[in-house]
């Protein structure tokens, strides 16, 4: 369909994108993207979302109707922000729509099906974030309206909705004009806010009276969602108005921290909070906000609410449903323990005694929810207890609360834990078997008062107070000694935790007679005990101790020869792990293989084909149904680091590579597996840029080369990055065979496709530099006033920040490859003195407000050093000399930036780099390659700049010595620099 589509049409497509065939699916998929390039589409859409709430609405059906509004928020998503770098995706919403669609979208939210109500919710917070509140300033007041709705699912609604919006208020560096717009929103709803959490208030007592449990349970949602909205208000800062109410504010969160109702409480229930627990978490989020800012107003109330708290603490059970609550609280103690200002609070050492006993242990304790989620769902049990998760448990936030606490009272509390460590032990050795759960939380109180301080790198500073080796030895190592898996698995886990934790204390002599311990658990049938092992063998591998010249720089501190006596049976251990089907795919032995090999290096040059086959073996299998991001870009970083090991050395051995992957590659490109295309373009390009020069493309990239250039292979935008630097391989590697095939014309082609959009533009220019740097100039000269024009059509539509520097860099190289005087012709036969308005009014302000680093640095300067002394024409009128004395000026300044230092980054950086995957675009960073330097003859530019200005002036005395004095007079301190920079050379 290449028009705008009719409502029944509209319809009658979202049908079909349910339809259980993929043909059909796909079909109709493309109808809505061609249509949502048509002004109206969006309304269109909106149309037929609110037919939902008439007669129309059922005919239709409520899953169009959804698949409908869920079409709505992804135009919304991606085309309402018209001025976004990474461009709409061709989607176009006219002012016209855009009006249209911010005066019902509020009304149709509110009158919806809750299953379209949630997607209006998300489209408005979406628009807000662009248009909120310079271009919606309606919309506030129109929430606000709706707070006196008699029905709750509308109060609710809007409540959600200004959570989402207020959202963006916090995590977020203060600035001017936010401010701005938290003070506008202040101004018009902190009264309202407050007016509506009171009388919300007063229905809840009332329908706590008459036992409705039906009324409380939406009151109690919009209660929390009011909690959500205050803690967004007062992330940035106490404003005036809450400050003045804070007693009623205060009176109301004290009211429900003690609330009970057996008719919102399940006692059957053990994974769902309650409304009373959710809304408990979220005012207990407010008091630790409060708290951990010592809001001087809050402090009377803190003794009150450190009661409430503790209470809470005391009352919640070990069932899951109150991890929430009881993570909250625990983070709220400890933001008042670790503080100097509240000593008084905790000091007693009664007090400190009670805290350990009746909170910290209890939530360090594994509970049996914690062994059934060991055993049946590992993942996510590694997720809330592996050292360096985000997620949050009770353990973690009970090891926080110690570390609090030692902070203060390091003394105390040490004494206390140790107390309780050593009865536990006690107890574990009375009966290992039944009372392993004492050893297991003996392990984790003392990892809690162990630690001062520690990051992402492992452990800096520990207490003093106590022996971690002595501990290590007398309870960790026979943990890891006893190869029985089915013993203790557990407790083996909490030792192999200890061991990594305290990773940067152990020598290298430790960590050798630690490797075979640790490899020893890969075989165990647990996945998290053989994941803990895996994770802990690659942090020990990162691990860096100071390299002893007093230089303070660190080395790895178990390198690739210590690891060599352990090589085999690690990738045994791991490679058991990668072949078992029957688990699921697990990152973190991935990411050991991964750091090994990097680890090893020259020494897998002899095993380079066993692990490959692994590796394909692996890929095969995850390609059928890839469901682990991290995991499958961990086995792609192992191939890339197999290519470098191998080809980096002996560039001959590329075709050997080609014939073991390119058939899993081929499988990959056929099966159009989206999220595997742009790691095989990448690795297919490294594997190009090894090859021999003048070895040429070879018959398998030559046959690869067509398809790569036809239009359908870009509209994916995940490939693009790859698939331009698989054609710059290209470019460099067979520039003669891409001009007698035929080629070039194609590839510029692609350029245009790019160029055009401003998601692509930074690919569009990649592949441009690299066409122009290798392609013979006899075969592209022609097509340069094109090209030109293709670009400064590009510059007049839109003049950003990002698309000028690009340009910039282009026309830099350019002119350090062809010179001045040619790029000067060919702007001056589109427009007499183009080549004046650009530099003046582009070139050279970008130049003083986005100053280029690194590689471009290097490039600005050449081609400044060819503006300034190779083209005298400019020194001919008054308008050419400012603009030289600019530019004289600019390129100074660079000369003299401490960002402008160029040069590559070593591959001493590989060895510890943290490496992940990136939704948006996954570099593979063993596949990288340094920035291409398209003048690496010139090793010094700025001898050449000094030596060229210096010739110059020779040959135009009067006129330069003139300016430079201009210079001089008017900006003395970059002359000075300038005059620094010639008694230099």
């Amino acid at each position: 369909m290449t028009q705008q589509l009719t409502i029944e049409q509209l319809q009658t497509v979202l049908s079909q994108t349910l339809s259980p065939d993929a043909q059909t699916r796909k079909t109709a998929e493309g109808h809505l993207t061609a249509a949502q390039k048509f002004p109206g589409h969006p309304l269109s859409v909106l149309q037929l979302m609110a037919s939902a709430n008439g007669n129309a609405g059922a005919a239709v059906g409520l899953t169009v109707l959804q698949s409908a509004a869920v079409h709505f928020k992804n135009i919304v998503k991606k085309g309402w922000d018209a001025e976004n770098e990474d461009g709409t995706d061709g989607i176009t919403i006219t002012d016209h729509d855009r009006n249209l669609i911010k005066s019902h979208l509020v009304e149709l939210m509110c009158t919806a099906p809750p299953q379209i109500q949630a997607q209006c919710s998300e489209a408005i917070s979406l628009i807000a974030a662009v248009d909120f509140p310079k271009k919606w300033d309606n919309l506030l007041p129109e929430l606000i309206q709706k707070f006196n709705s008699p029905d709750p699912n509308i109060v609710n609604g809007v409540l959600a909705t200004a959570n989402s919006i207020f959202k963006r208020f916090r995590y977020i560096n203060r600035s001017e004009e936010l401010y701005a717009d938290i003070l506008y929103v202040l101004e018009r709803i902190q009264a309202p806010l407050l007016t509506l959490f009171k009388t919300t208030g007063q229905a809840v007592d009332a329908y706590t009276s008459a036992n409705d449990k039906q009324k409380l349970v939406p009151l109690f949602q919009s209660l929390r969602y009011m909690c959500r909205i205050f803690y967004s208000l007062n992330w940035q800062d106490l404003p005036e108005y809450f400050e003045d109410h804070m007693q009623e504010w205060m009176t109301e969160f004290s009211k429900y921290l003690s609330y009970k109702n057996p008719l919102l409480e399940d006692p059957d229930e053990e994974i769902e909070p309650s409304p009373i627990d959710r809304l408990q978490a979220a005012i207990v989020d407010n008091l630790f906000l409060y708290a951990d800012k010592d809001e001087e107003p809050f402090i009377p109330f803190l003794p009150n609410f450190t009661t409430l708290v503790w209470n809470l603490l005391l009352g919640v059970t070990t069932h899951s449903k109150h991890d929430i609550l009881a993570t909250t609280c625990i983070k709220f103690l400890s933001s008042l323990v670790g503080k100097p200002m509240h000593k008084s609070l905790f000091q007693d050492e009664s007090t400190l005694k009670q805290i350990i006993t009746n909170i910290v242990i209890p939530n360090l304790k594994i509970r049996e929810a914690d062994e059934e989620r060991f055993e049946d769902d590992p993942q996510e049990f590694i997720m809330g207890d592996m050292e360096g998760s985000d997620s949050e448990s009770r353990r973690k936030r009970s090891g926080d609360l110690l570390k609090a606490m030692c902070r203060q009272f390091e003394a105390q509390t040490t004494s206390i834990c140790s107390e309780h460590i050593a009865a536990m032990l006690v107890e574990f050795s009375i009966n290992p078997s039944d009372n392993w759960i004492a050893k297991d939380a003996a392990i984790h109180l003392m990892l809690g008062i162990s630690i001062r301080a520690e990051s992402n790198q492992g452990v800096s500073s520990i207490n003093d107070k106590v022996n971690i080796m002595e501990f290590f030895s007398a309870n960790i190592l026979t943990e890891l000694q006893d190869l029985n898996h089915s013993i203790r698995p557990m407790v083996k886990a909490a030792a192999i935790k200890y061991a990594s934790t305290f990773r940067n204390q152990f020598t290298k002599e430790h960590i050798a007679a630690l490797m075979p311990l640790l490899i020893s658990h890969l075989n165990s049938p647990n996945v998290v005990v053989h994941t803990y092992s895996a994770s802990a063998v690659e942090k020990f591998l990162v691990c860096k101790e100071d390299d002893g010249t007093g230089a303070g720089r660190k080395r790895i501190k178990f390198n690739g020869q210590d690891l060599k006596p352990f090589l085999e049976p690690l990738f045994t251990g791991l490679f058991a792990v990668v072949d078992n089907t029957d688990w699921n795919e697990n990152e973190y032995v991935m990411k050991c293989v991964m750091r090994t090999l990097n680890s090893a290096r020259e020494e897998i040059i002899n095993i380079t084909h066993v692990v490959l086959q692994k590796l394909t073996a692996a890929l095969f299998h995850v390609a059928k149904n890839p469901r682990n991001p991290q995991y499958n870009h961990y086995l792609f970083e192992c191939i890339a680091i197999l290519v470098k090991s191998v080809c980096a050395k002996s560039p001959e051995h590329t075709g050997t590579f080609e014939q073991l992957l390119f058939p899993p590659f081929q499988d990959v490109l056929q099966l159009d597996v989206a999220e595997f295309t742009p790691y095989v373009f990448q690795i297919l390009a490294q594997l190009l840029e090894y090859k021999s020069d003048g070895s040429g493309l070879g018959e398998s990239y030559g046959a690869l080369l067509p398809p790569l250039l036809s239009p359908g292979v870009w509209e994916r935008k995940g490939n693009i990055p790859a698939l331009t630097r698989l054609l710059q391989a290209y470019v460099k590697q067979g520039s003669a065979e891409i001009v007698s095939g035929g080629k070039l014309i194609g590839m510029l082609g692609i350029f245009q496709k790019l160029v055009a959009s401003k998601a692509s533009e930074t690919s569009s220019f990649d592949l441009l530099k690299a066409i122009t740097q290798y392609i013979p100039a006899e075969s592209i000269q022609a097509m340069f006033k094109e090209i030109f024009r293709i670009l400064l059509m590009r510059l007049q539509q839109g003049k950003t920040t990002r698309y000028v520097r690009l340009m910039t860099g282009y026309l830099a190289q350019f002119i350090g490859q062809f010179g001045s005087e040619t790029l000067f012709s060919i702007f001056n036969e589109m427009q007499p003195n183009l080549h004046i308005m650009i530099l003046g009014q582009v070139w050279i302000p970008r130049l003083a407000t986005d100053p280029p680093v690194r590689m471009e640095a290097k490039t600005q300067v050449i081609a400044m050093t060819k503006i300034l002394c190779e083209t005298p024409s400019l020194l001919n009128d008054s308008v050419g000399q400012q603009i030289w004395l600019e530019a004289l000026k600019a390129v100074t300044k660079i000369l003299s930036s401490e960002e402008s230092h160029w040069g590559t980054t070593s591959d001493e950086v590989d060895q510890d780099a943290e490496i992940s995957y990136d939704p948006t675009f996954s570099r593979l960073h063993f596949a990288s390659r340094p920035p291409l330097d398209p003048f690496s003859g010139i090793q010094n530019p700025a001898k050449t700049f000094v030596t060229s200005l210096g010739q110059a002036r020779a040959s135009n005395a009067a006129v330069v010595q003139s300016l430079m004095q201009q210079g001089q007079q008017s900006d003395p301190k970059t002359f000075t620099t300038l005059d620094h920079l010639m008694s230099k050379f």
